[in-house]
């Protein structure tokens, strides 16, 4: 297009929208979780408010053109505080007739569809079940559909770059990611950083990337057949310094903020399982900060390696899934005997056994709480958004230190994949979490020496002293067999075993815990809404959206979200009581439920589902009316 032409041409309409949801999809190996995550890098660098929602099949390459093997990534961003990644999408770039397939039911009328018309053949039609070419027989009538040849065109971008073959046709996926930055008005600087960067040792493919991204811009720019730009303002976010984090990231900064406070080292031992790797491949980034990081042969080799740094005095530190908590069972255990400080991190998946790998579910509730022999009881903690997962990891440490036990923090896969911003915190509102570390005897043997008793307890907390190995006369006894009260020697006595019971279960019992904060502008429990939803874990997104929308409807709803598991808060039982109905919508089959009965003595009534997908905010939002109204969740 020359530039006459295009000072002649008509200026676009620009609509301004408060929010949009995009959702990229084609094969696992088209690209599309890194233009999405590069989509979300430019939308936080624009200052949005952004919720994210990865989906990739488990397979390291599955079969491509095929319905499994479709891989998405979904952004939601807007111009006020949003709480997930939305149910349906605006925009779908569905790179080949799988990716269509699979995605255009999430499409929302009269969404804007960008398809790669090069990967409409028709034996790539037949693959997934198309009679006619949907392009061409209406079923996609009801969207604005851009049929773009993005292979074709990428290709041309990069033609005298000398690519193989194979090469040109990866970059598809920077033509497209230029094209959507162009339509949504997003800047792609940032991104051309990241990609010099990424590619600094192959220049010819950093350049090719670069070409494809700006021709995607500039295909927005230069052609008529895309009339509408679209603009969202930046949101008006509390003051401070912010970045976008994901929540296995966030999780590796609470950890480390957490070592740093204590004044001492963070060792992790841990075994690569999805989702929960990107811990480990974070920490493991940190060495200059005092972090000691160990992939071990196996999950028990992980557990007891970290279990032995937390007796060294460092924060040990363990990161698995689901199946490998399975494992780290028995040194859990141990480290419950011993009564030392140790950090375990689940990221849940769907189960049981190896399960699904890349999907989210919570079933973990009843293991963390009870998956140990013997009386063997632990703090469980559960963050509630990717940047919670920075101060819940905090707080577990400050337990782990405070009251010498083992503790659980239960993220999963929703919560470590997603990403929002995160307002970075100053360092004197972190906790002070240094130990102090047994010195001298503390006690009196029977012949009135002095000696160590490594089980004489805080009068406050019940935690025990700790003393560092090689402290000049502290030496004691360890290990798996039950400890005498005080002097930790062997003991079989009935009485001592009771004790020692108990005194671990009223450790547990004295942990603080915030009182239960209930969300409700109709007014206090009791007084405003008759129905209360709870929830815990990655649900705090979908039912937070879902009650703002029934209010907006002029009902009364009441919302609070548990990060403590275990112990509950103090309050939670007046809290429940207060309310007519406590609905508890969950990703498994009524854990929460079972343990709210149980431990409050409070009737609830359940709403579940366990899809390896987040609840969708319209499907909580019909559950809620519902029982409003008097009627069945289902």
């Amino acid at each position: 297009m020359t530039a006459d032409q295009l000072t002649q041409r008509p200026p676009r309409e620009v609509r301004r929208l408060d929010r949009v949801v995009i959702r990229f999809a084609g094969d696992s190996g088209d690209g599309m979780q890194l233009i999405g995550d590069r989509f979300t890098a430019q939308v936080a660098a624009s200052g949005n408010d952004l919720a994210i929602q990865p989906n990739y099949p488990a397979e390291i390459r599955a079969p491509a053109g095929t319905l499994r093997g479709v891989s998405s990534f979904q952004v939601h961003f807007a111009d006020h505080d949003i709480l997930t990644a939305g149910d349906r999408c605006d925009a779908l770039v569905a790179m080949n007739p799988a990716a269509l397939k699979a995605n255009i039911d999430d499409l929302k009328p009269g969404g804007v569809l960008i398809v790669d018309s090069r990967g409409f053949t028709k034996r790539a039609l037949e693959r997934v079940g198309y009679a006619e070419d949907p392009l061409e027989d209406g079923s996609l009538d009801g969207h604005t559909v851009h049929a773009v040849d993005l292979t074709g065109l990428a290709g041309e971008a990069v033609a005298g770059i000398g690519l193989s073959r194979k090469d040109t046709l990866r970059v598809k996926n920077m033509f497209a990611l230029g094209l959507v930055s162009w339509m949504y008005s997003r800047p792609i600087e940032p991104t051309v950083a990241f990609l010099r960067r990424r590619f600094s040792a192959r220049p010819e493919l950093a350049e090719a990337n670069v070409a494809a991204l700006r021709a995607g811009w500039n295909y927005g720019e230069t052609t008529e057949t895309f009339a509408v730009t679209y603009q969202v303002k930046p949101a008006m976010l509390p003051p401070g310094t912010y970045r976008n984090i994901h929540g296995n990231l966030a999780t590796a900064y609470g950890l480390l903020a957490a070592s740093r406070r204590a004044g001492t080292n963070l060792f992790l031992g841990a075994y690569p399982i999805t989702p929960a790797s990107d811990v480990m491949h974070e920490l493991s980034k940190l060495k200059s900060f005092g972090v000691h990081s160990f992939q071990a042969e196996d999950e028990i080799a992980a557990i007891g390696a970290a279990l032995g740094a937390s007796y060294a005095g460092m924060l040990g530190v363990t990161v698995t899934s689901s199946p490998g908590m399975a494992l780290k069972t028995e040194t859990i255990g141990l480290a419950v005997a011993l009564e030392l400080p140790l950090v375990i991190v689940n990221v849940q998946r769907g189960g049981p056994s190896t399960g699904l790998p890349t999907r989210t579910e919570q079933a973990d509730l009843f293991q963390a709480m009870y998956g140990r022999n013997g009386e063997a009881p632990v703090p469980v903690l559960a963050p509630r958004s990717p940047s919670d997962c920075f101060d819940t990891a905090i707080e577990a440490c400050r337990i782990a230190f405070t009251h010498r036990t083992p503790v659980i923090l239960l993220s999963d896969a929703a919560v470590a994949n997603g990403s929002e911003p995160w307002r970075v915190p100053a360092l004197d509102e972190l906790p002070d979490l240094r130990i102090e570390y047994a010195t001298t005897p503390n006690g009196l043997d029977a012949d009135g020496n002095e000696v160590f008793l490594p089980y004489a307890r805080d009068p406050e907390t019940l935690a025990r002293p700790l003393a560092l190995p090689g402290t000049p006369g502290l030496a004691h006894r360890i290990g798996g067999l039950e400890k005498a009260d005080l002097t930790g020697e062997i003991s079989y006595d009935p009485d001592n075993h009771d004790l020692m019971v108990r005194n671990r279960q009223d450790k547990i019992d004295r942990v603080a815990v915030p009182d239960l904060e209930v969300h409700d502008p109709a007014g206090p429990p009791g007084y405003g809404a008759r129905v209360l939803v709870i929830g815990w874990g990655s649900t705090y997104g979908p039912i937070g959206a879902a009650c703002r929308r029934v209010r907006r409807r002029g009902l009364a709803i009441a919302q609070a979200h548990l990060r403590h598991l275990n112990p509950l808060p103090a309050n939670l039982p007046e809290v429940l009581s207060a309310y007519d109905t406590v609905l508890v919508p969950e990703m498994n089959l009524g854990q929460l439920a079972t343990l709210l009965r149980a431990t409050c003595l409070v009737d609830t009534v359940g709403y579940t589902q366990t899809r390896g997908m987040p609840f969708q905010v319209a499907e909580l939002e019909n559950v809620f009316v519902n029982v409003i109204m008097g009627g069945d969740p289902r």
